[in-house]
């Protein structure tokens, strides 16, 4: 895993794009913070950037550089999950502007891989995590699913649980002061 976290980091560095396992389904990555990269994720899966894209952190602690008001909600939501759950936070600071939704908000989670954890922790910084196929595509459950497009748009695929069958993307939430609203269960 090492050695695949040191290549992935290189093509991090250099404002391009991975393809990596997560929590859930395979993702393409990017540093979060860099406009150019995100930029690249959207042209790669032919989305437009009005809809946002999740973003990766590492820790509580690297969510509080990027959300400086985390709701007690969601610190409360965060210590109860068992499950990859993505929550929608209000404004974000230091991230790229397109992956800031027009509603000045942004989907982060928190993942429970080591993989994940460790090449942001390498980073420094968030990484993008939106699944690998084509806008308006069905998202891939495992790697031998993913559109030949995508492995030809990327600069590096992450060597690791190549077999592995994803069960679902993460669920979504948003918060509305005491309320939690379900984006996606």
């Amino acid at each position: 895993m090492k050695e695949e976290i040191t290549k992935s980091l290189r093509v991090l560095l250099q404002r391009k794009i991975i393809l990596y396992p997560t929590d859930t389904v395979w993702g393409l990555g990017c540093d979060a913070t860099s406009d150019e990269a995100v930029r690249k994720i959207y042209q790669l899966k032919h989305r437009e950037e009005s809809k946002s894209l999740v973003i990766l952190v590492s820790s509580l602690e690297m969510l509080h550089q990027y959300i400086p008001e985390v709701p007690n909600g969601a610190l409360r939501i965060l210590k109860e999950i068992n499950k990859p759950t993505t929550i929608i936070y209000s404004n974000p600071k230091g991230l790229a502007q397109n992956t800031v939704a027009s509603d000045d908000t942004v989907a982060i989670r928190i993942p429970n891989h080591q993989f994940c954890l460790e090449l942001i922790r390498a980073l420094g910084k968030p990484i993008v995590s939106t699944s690998a196929n084509i806008s308006g595509n069905p998202t891939p459950e495992s790697f031998s699913k993913i559109d030949q497009a995508i492995l030809d748009g990327v600069d590096y695929v992450v060597n690791l649980e190549r077999d592995r069958i994803a069960e679902k993307s993460s669920t979504i939430l948003k918060l509305n002061g005491d309320e939690v609203q379900v984006i996606r269960a």
